[in-house]
C-alpha cells in the first residue's frame, strides 16, 4: 500500500518462541538492508496447515495449480527477486508461463507486443517503451529482474493494471464507469461482505496515515475492486495451457477479497497465493502479521517473510507532498 500518490489522486502476546519447523530457505541473499536478523526472515509459512513449510513443497503445492498469485510490497527488492526465483523454479518443472502483471498498465499492451516481437530478450527496451519512468512506480531496477526472468523463460506478459485516466473515473463517476462485462462477470454489483469491507477501508486509510476523508474511502475502495478484476479478467484471458501467475500487491492476492476471491466466483481454477511479507521487530510468531489483514487472520495460502527495505516515515512523506500540492 506504499504506492500512495497514484491511490490519492484517483478520489482528489504469545510465546516469544517459534516454533517447531524447517530451516531458513538456504541459498539466498537478501538485499534490503533492516531486520535481516529477525528470527522469521527467509521463513515460508504454511497458513492453511498452520505450520512452517520449505521452499521445496511450496513449489511443489504452486506447480500444481492453474493460477498462482504473487504478492509483493512495492519497494521491496527481495520481493522482486523472490517472484522471480519462483517463476524460474515453477519453469523447470516443465511449464509455460503467462505473467498477469498489476503494474504494467492495460493500455500498453500492444506497445509491450511490438516490443517484445522486435527485441525479445531486452528488458530494458521494453521499460524505455512503456516509459515506466513516469510510471509512478517505484524504480525499474527494482522490477527489472521479474521481467528480465519473463523474457528468458518466453514468458507471456499480460498488461493488467487501470491506467489512472480510468481510475480517476472510477472516483468521480462510480460503478457506473465500470464495463458492464467486468460487473457481471465478477460480481461486482454487490458489495463486499461487511467482514471485508471494514478492513479493507481501515487499510486504505492506513495506507494514507489518516490524511483523508472517510467521504474518499468508499471510492477508494471501488477502484481497489476494480484492480482486482482486471487482474482477474486477463488471467482468464491467458492461454489455459500455462501456468497463470499474478503479479502484484499483496493486497489484491489476497484470498478472501482479491484477485483469487473474483476467480473463484467467475471459474474452477485451482488458485495458491504467496504473500511477501516484511517482518516487524518484536513480531516473531506468523500470526502477529495478522493484524496486517485487518484482524482477519493471514488471507494467503502462505508467507514467505523477508527484510525491511526501508525505514523511511512515509506518512511524513505524504504530508509534505499533499502541503507542496496544495494550491
Amino acid at each position: 500500500m506504499r504506492r500512495l500518490l497514484p491511490l490519492l489522486l484517483v478520489v482528489a502476546c504469545a510465546n516469544p518462541r517459534l516454533p517447531a519447523a524447517s530451516a531458513p530457505t538456504p541459498a539466498l541473499r537478501y538485499v534490503a538492508p533492516l531486520e535481516r536478523d529477525h528470527p522469521l526472515v527467509g521463513r515460508i509459512w504454511d497458513v492453511q496447515r498452520q505450520r512452517f513449510s520449505d521452499e521445496a513443497t511450496l513449489l511443489a503445492d504452486l506447480s500444481d495449480s492453474a493460477v498462482v498469485a504473487l504478492g509483493e510490497q512495492h519497494d521491496n527488492p527481495d520481493h522482486h527477486l523472490l517472484q522471480a526465483r519462483v517463476m524460474q523454479a515453477l519453469s523447470e518443472r516443465g511449464r509455460g508461463l503467462s505473467l498477469v502483471v498489476e503494474m504494467l498498465d492495460r493500455q500498453r499492451q500492444t506497445t509491450i507486443d511490438a516490443t517484445l516481437a522486435h527485441t525479445p530478450n531486452d528488458a530494458d527496451a521494453l521499460g524505455r517503451a512503456i516509459d515506466w519512468e513516469h510510471s509512478g512506480w517505484p524504480a525499474w531496477a527494482l522490477y527489472r529482474p521479474i521481467f528480465e526472468r519473463a523474457l528468458q523463460l518466453h514468458a507471456l506478459l499480460f498488461a493488467a493494471g487501470l491506467d489512472r485516466s480510468f481510475a480517476m473515473r472510477l472516483g468521480s463517476q462510480g460503478s457506473h464507469a465500470l464495463p458492464p462485462e467486468l460487473v457481471g462477470r465478477f460480481g461486482l454489483e454487490q458489495p463486499l461482505a461487511t467482514n471485508l469491507l471494514g478492513p479493507l477501508r481501515d487499510e486504505l486509510r492506513e495506507a494514507h496515515c489518516g490524511l483523508l476523508p472517510d467521504s474518499m474511502l468508499d471510492p477508494m475502495v471501488l477502484v481497489q475492486r476494480a484492480r482486482d478484476a482486471e487482474l482477474a479478467a486477463r488471467v482468464l484471458d491467458a492461454p489455459p495451457d500455462r501456468l497463470r501467475i499474478v503479479i502484484a500487491g499483496n493486497g489484491h492476492v489476497r484470498s478472501d477479497r482479491g484477485v483469487p476471491a473474483l476467480l473463484r466466483h467467475a471459474s474452477k481454477l485451482r488458485v495458491r497465493t504467496l504473500g511477501l511479507l516484511e517482518v516487524h521487530h518484536g513480531w516473531t510468531q506468523p500470526h502477529d502479521y495478522a493484524a496486517e489483514s485487518g484482524g482477519t487472520g493471514l488471507a494467503f495460502d502462505y508467507v514467505w517473510f523477508t527484510p525491511v527495505a526501508s525505514a523511511a516515515d512515509h506518512c511524513a512523506e505524504l504530508r509534505e507532498q499533499l502541503r507542496r500540492d496544495k494550491p
